[in-house]
């Protein structure tokens, strides 16, 4: 099963934690790194599927952006 975006990010904080933290040995620190690596690029693939959607959803019907305003409570 595919994580969330939240999950990702989160055990992408816990990596970060992990390795500013130190005193891991030098395979552990390395293996953790990649996997950061691995998180942050699919992270940021899902955020640019996420704009691109947005902007696709936010086109007018010639094809231009329209803005609305967000109500706020």
């Amino acid at each position: 099963m595919a994580k969330t975006f939240e999950q990702s990010l989160d055990e992408l904080e816990k990596i970060v934690k992990q390795l500013e933290d130190g005193d891991l040995p030098l395979e552990k620190s390395l293996e953790l790194f990649e996997n950061g690596v691995k998180l942050s690029r699919e992270c940021r693939e899902r955020l640019a599927n996420a704009e691109r959607r947005i902007e696709v959803l936010m086109k007018d019907s010639n094809g231009n952006f329209s803005v609305e305003s967000i109500e706020t409570e």
